[in-house]
């Protein structure tokens, strides 16, 4: 009588065969899911969150497509694409920047300044510096010149809403001989100080020569009280801090080498008028 049992290797070819069938089939199933997982996820190790104020022309956003601008805007642009990061960009006020810096909302802020005393536990400073800024008091022609922060005692001082000033606002407020009054914008202030609203408007000079009309404001002068480096200051609240830091500057040595950033800036000493308080220089 012939058996109707298969042999025993007939048995587990066949088992065999179907395990690397279900394998095959499962491989083709979810392989291309976990590859587009695994590029997502490198997608969003290489996106960074960058924080810009209102700080026309350095950054700023545009009223026409509400996208942000400037001369420090474009450098990092073009860094970034050549340190192999994607941006997105958060349009913030100062404060908040500041607070957002410090939790780890954003990763850095593009055209902060060096030296901030609030922050100086928070960040780490690029060792770029591709523009310099500098405070300064803006005054009418017969009025002193700001040759020492006493200057400011027993007058009226117009700031910008929304500025910190690096702290400065914080000790300006203080002093119980300086009056302090607010303008919402940069001509807002120029416009304050020509109707004698104030006898000093404290504000940055490059948003202010941007501002200036050489005909209508002439009779405009200016005492520079502060210089500072202009720098990308990347959240210590992030772990890649160090790494991104190094990544910027790295890449913006290469740009600039072949000519598509300015040239790399020395770090000069800053200045810094007499009387300035010294917790915020």
């Amino acid at each position: 009588m012939r058996s109707c049992q298969q042999p025993p290797q007939s048995i587990l070819s066949r088992a065999c065969l179907m395990a690397l069938f279900l394998v095959l089939v499962f491989s083709y199933l979810f392989y291309p899911t976990a590859v587009r997982a695994s590029d997502s996820e490198a997608i969003v190790d290489k996106t960074i969150r960058v924080a810009y104020v209102e700080f026309p022309p350095v950054t700023y956003r545009d009223d026409r497509g509400g996208e942000p601008a400037g001369e420090f805007v474009d450098i990092t642009r073009k860094v970034a694409t050549e340190a192999g990061y994607q941006l997105e960009f958060i349009y913030l006020p100062v404060a908040r920047t500041y607070l957002y810096l410090k939790n780890g909302t954003i990763d850095l802020w593009m055209g902060g300044l060096t030296d901030i005393p609030a922050l100086k536990d928070d960040i780490l400073e690029s060792w770029i510096s591709p523009i310099p800024v500098e405070l300064s008091a803006w005054y009418l022609e017969g009025v002193p010149p700001v040759d020492h922060m006493d200057r400011l005692r027993n007058k009226t001082v117009i700031l910008i809403g929304g500025y910190t000033y690096a702290g400065l606002r914080d000790w300006l407020t203080s002093q119980p001989d300086i009056q302090i009054t607010e303008a919402p914008n940069h001509r807002s202030g120029l416009n304050m100080l020509k109707r004698h609203r104030g006898d000093y408007l404290l504000d940055y000079r490059q948003p202010v020569q941007q501002t200036l009309s050489r005909n209508e404001d002439n009779e405009i002068r200016e005492s520079e009280m502060r210089s500072r480096n202009g720098a990308w200051l990347f959240s210590l609240a992030n772990p890649r801090a160090a790494i991104l830091r190094e990544a910027f500057d790295d890449a913006y040595l290469r740009l600039a080498e072949k000519g598509e950033v300015p040239p790399v800036r020395r770090f000069q000493q800053t200045y810094v008028v007499p009387g300035f308080p010294v917790q915020y220089r």
